[in-house]
């Protein structure tokens, strides 16, 4: 079976990708050595200015204006200079455009930031620029190198996962941010899979389900079950009660848990997506939930879809690299390799089948329990 679509599209991403790599280190090259590094030092002065943006909600106040720092800093109640000059750096960085002395509007960039756009990756900027999320790099990061310990876990006392359970706002906000995950992938995870030879997802891990609710607009004769931790399940049910889409009908939620309870498979007609929930697990871990997947999946003949990012064996480029290295800030899990992946694969009773590759940083790739497939590996 062969659940790669749009392949040529996919290919063409991927080299379009090696050269925005390319371009990347370009100022490695070009810029001298001393003052390369004191750019890269000073770098988070970018990330503190984005973020207070966005705690200021300034492009929403912003919209489709162009308006004066003056008239801004009136709007949000902030100082008239200081609003002018953190506008300006932002401005600098390709963030908003300053269309004559100290006059500002949104641009391509700073549109992602609006709350009134619907994908938007405000929420994401405040949660990674959090204090929460910030002090394990700037408090505990040496000492997490050091030790081989998440620096969350030195910082906090708990498992990033733990201190979502009892801290609710920034579990919300956590959610919140995992939602917007669709605004950085796009819609290739809809369209380049071939979602349509199957009848029901079961989303485990799904947050409010709105990677379901993608697919099922696109495809009405499926149904989604969405399975999370019960106040992400709750808080979920109270956004659909407000929040209307096509296919949103379609969605049905369930409490759960990956390392315990999964719901059956009922027939090879469904298939399990685990969207970016593995890669916060250790291995051992990892083995466990995919045990329970293949448990879960028995002998109904169901896929399951883990979406993940795929790491080069060498060569990484600076956005995994820098997701891989973000997974170890927060929790025991990790960006892999495909010979990784492979790995766990084989050491929890499933077959890897397909590699599907995305227009986006991520792959997808599909699995069943091997005892159901004439050989592990990638085929068919």
């Amino acid at each position: 079976m062969q659940l790669q679509k749009n392949a040529g599209a996919v290919g063409r991403f991927a080299k379009l990708m090696k050269f925005s790599a390319w371009l990347q280190a370009l100022p490695n090259k070009l810029t001298p050595p001393p003052f390369r590094l004191m750019q890269i030092g000073s770098a988070f002065w970018q990330s503190r200015v984005l973020y207070v943006a966005a705690r200021l909600d300034l492009a929403t106040v912003l919209g489709d204006e162009a308006l004066d720092a003056k008239v801004i800093a009136a709007r949000i109640a902030t100082a008239v200079d200081a609003t002018a000059r953190l506008l300006r750096m932002l401005a600098a960085m390709g963030v908003f455009e300053e269309t004559a002395p100290q006059v500002y509007r949104n641009n391509k960039l700073s549109n992602f930031l609006r709350t009134d756009k619907p994908k938007n990756v405000r929420a994401m900027i405040l949660m990674h620029n959090s204090e929460t999320m910030s002090r394990p790099w700037f408090e505990q990061l040496e000492r997490g190198v050091r030790e081989g310990v998440p620096p969350f876990r030195l910082c906090h006392g708990d498992e990033l996962f733990d201190y979502l359970d009892h801290h609710a706002d920034f579990d919300k906000l956590f959610s919140e941010a995992m939602d917007s995950v669709e605004a950085l992938t796009g819609d290739s995870f809809v369209t380049d899979f071939d979602w349509g030879r199957f009848g029901r997802i079961i989303d485990v891990g799904g947050s409010r389900g709105t990677k379901s609710s993608a697919i099922l607009r696109r495809h009405p004769h499926m149904t989604a079950l969405v399975v999370d931790r019960g106040q992400v399940i709750a808080e979920a049910q109270r956004y659909w009660a407000t929040h209307r889409a096509t296919g949103s009908e379609r969605l049905s939620f369930q409490t759960g848990d990956l390392l315990s309870s999964i719901p059956t498979a009922q027939d090879e007609r469904d298939i399990y997506l685990l969207c970016a929930v593995l890669h916060g697990f250790d291995d051992e871990t990892c083995i466990k939930a995919l045990a329970n997947l293949a448990r879960a999946s028995g002998s109904s003949g169901a896929r399951i879809a883990v979406m993940e990012m795929v790491l080069p064996e060498a060569g990484a480029d600076l956005a995994s690299a820098s997701f891989d290295m973000q997974m170890f800030m927060g929790t025991r899990g990790r960006e892999r390799t495909l010979a990784q992946w492979t790995s766990l694969l084989e050491r929890s009773g499933m077959a890897l089948e397909e590699v599907v590759g995305l227009q986006s940083f991520g792959s997808i790739l599909v699995m069943r329990p091997k005892n159901l497939d004439r050989a592990a590996g990638i085929g068919n």
